[in-house]
């Protein structure tokens, strides 16, 4: 008896079907059709469980740009996203930095005083003594890196709260600048010099920010099919391909549309690059090293994590000596947007913006919860709002209560979230 084949030819040998050609095209469109309602069904199952995620914010950000479009017309000119996206740079790091801190449940103060400090530690060996700029590049980063440390250490050794030792460093760093700066009181910056560029550089050939797009597209493509393939060798629940590939795909198309944008103005921004790439390789820290998971872990409670033989003293001291070094990076690109250095460097609202940014993107302040990207989408906000108010002449006063009221409607949600999650076991 000789057992039937499946035949995709038809009867005179003449190929392929064109009945078995046609059920292929449905058939994919079912497969992407599965892969959208699996996704909506997962999706439904974390809000009831209060796992909000980044859609609060991206909800937000969306209505800030429509208002903003609907007020002013240049609002989502490629003239102005572009400069958005060099002025979110700055604070951004710095607050990329905050959120090191908030995952162990603390919070520091200082960062505004240390990025001025930095940047006047630069300007001050550069400009006035003539040393190299790459050298007091490093210097001025470096200077972060050991403040960062010191105060991490005494705060995990003393064990008094963070935002006490940050605070007397507030004060502390912020004297020191002022002393160095001395009578001088503004430094310029040359224009032409290796720091003014970070800000002022845009590489303005179409394919560098097309090709950003695409690599960046791959990588998060790879490091999902990545994490699906180790967590269905050990039994755990994992994503499908085809969710995966949808997931890539909207990634791709927000990217794509990007590039697009900031092509029909000056290119691809220095700047922005260097942010996009700090964000996603402490992202990559965060989640796939061993540290990361220390951060995470000290988060859910100190006692528990003494318990668990983490060397809770290293990473709360580490934890500190991140945020102190994206501090001075952040302090020099913020002294780069402006080409100089003063006494007001550091000051004024940066602290409350790089503390809100963080929180607005979705950290939470119990600690244990939130990415490096959270600060993206919280800066992108608190930006989005001083750009529109700029644009259509409204008050600062204004801006304040706008970007107030939005930290204190995250503050809220992150509240109602964690009972939730408490409720149904998660938190």
């Amino acid at each position: 008896m000789v057992k039937g084949t499946r035949n995709t030819a038809d009867d005179t040998g003449a190929g392929p079907s064109t009945s078995t050609t046609q059920d292929r095209r449905p058939r994919r469109g079912r497969a992407v059709v599965r892969a959208l309602e699996g996704w909506a069904a997962a999706f439904r199952l974390k809000l009831n469980a209060g796992e909000l995620g980044s859609l609060p914010v991206v909800l937000v950000l969306v209505a800030v740009w429509v208002v903003f479009q609907i007020l002013n017309e240049n609002f989502l000119s490629p003239r102005n996203l572009s400069n958005l996206s060099v002025d979110i740079v700055g604070t951004g790091l710095i607050a990329v930095g905050v959120v090191f801190v908030l995952l162990i449940g603390q919070i520091d103060l200082s960062v505004g005083s240390i990025s001025g400090l930095a940047a006047a530690l630069f300007a001050v060996l550069n400009v006035n003594n003539g040393v190299p700029e790459w050298l007091a590049l490093i210097i001025a980063v470096v200077s972060g890196t050991a403040v960062g440390t010191i105060q991490g250490f005494s705060f995990a050794r003393t064990r008094v709260p963070a935002f006490v030792v940050t605070l007397a460093g507030l004060l502390t760093w912020n004297g020191l600048m002022l002393y160095i700066l001395g009578t001088s009181g503004t430094i310029n910056l040359d224009e032409n010099g290796l720091v003014a560029k970070l800000t002022s550089y845009y590489f303005t050939n179409d394919a560098a920010a097309y090709g950003l797009a695409a690599v960046g597209a791959g990588l998060v493509f790879i490091a999902s099919y990545q994490d699906r393939r180790r967590r269905k060798a050990v039994g755990m629940p994992h994503r499908s391909l085809r969710e995966i590939g949808v997931r890539t795909g909207g990634l791709a198309v927000v990217a794509f549309v990007a590039a697009f944008v900031l092509n029909r103005f000056q290119g691809l921004p220095l700047a922005f690059l260097i942010f996009l790439v700090a964000v996603a390789g402490l992202d990559v820290v965060l989640r796939r090293t061993r540290y990361g998971r220390q951060v995470y872990a000290l988060g859910g409670g100190v006692e528990a994590a003494r318990r668990a033989s983490l060397r809770v003293v290293r990473v709360q001291t580490a934890v500190l000596a991140v945020s102190g070094t994206m501090a001075a990076i952040g302090g020099l690109f913020l002294a780069s947007r402006i080409t100089s250095v003063s006494q007001a460097s550091g000051g004024g609202v940066l602290l409350l913006n790089a503390i809100a940014a963080a929180v607005i993107g979705g950290t939470s302040l119990f600690g244990g919860r939130g990415t490096t990207w959270s600060a993206v989408l919280g800066i992108l906000v608190i930006e989005s709002v001083a750009s529109g108010m700029a644009i259509t002449d409204t008050p600062v006063a204004v801006q304040f209560m706008i970007t107030g009221g939005v930290l204190f409607a995250a503050v809220v949600i992150d509240s109602l979230s964690r009972r939730t999650q408490e409720a149904h076991g998660r938190a």
